[in-house]
């Protein structure tokens, strides 16, 4: 398995551990996070406000993991399903959600790596929010 790999699923299982500082370890100070069907935050400072957000309103894990990778080892891509519960109202979401009332969901995704110096960063995630509307009832 090669290190950009290695590094990619290090970072999904610091996720799905909800290991926030192991998860935020792996990341470049100057990280650019760009968020699906969203705008793109930059910093692990805006990373970290991020994470917060998403454990306030969301319990996730990331199943089905496949990893991509291309030789030089300063991209990688991953695709997974997302298997979550929606715990407290985002107020991000799109108008018409219903409130959270511990909906679960089945979501592919998939996320695309910059990796630089054994570390991400940039990462860009991509799924399909309208499923995901359709998912919790809206």
């Amino acid at each position: 398995m090669s290190a950009a790999e290695q590094l990619v699923r290090a970072y999904y299982a610091a996720f799905n551990a909800g290991d926030a500082e192991a998860f935020l370890a792996l990341l470049t100070e100057d990280v650019v996070h760009g968020i699906s069907q969203g705008g793109e935050d930059v910093g692990k400072d805006a990373f970290r406000r991020f994470i917060a957000h998403m454990d306030r309103c969301y319990r996730e894990q990331i199943i089905d993991l496949v990893v991509l990778t291309e030789p030089t080892g300063t991209r990688a891509a991953a695709e997974f399903v997302v298997r979550g519960t929606y715990i407290a109202t985002d107020p991000g979401v799109p108008a018409g959600t219903p409130p959270a009332s511990g909906q679960t969901y089945t979501l592919p995704a998939g996320a695309f790596f910059t990796l630089r110096d054994g570390k991400v960063a940039r990462i860009s995630n991509h799924y399909n929010l309208g499923d995901w509307v359709r998912q919790v009832g809206g």
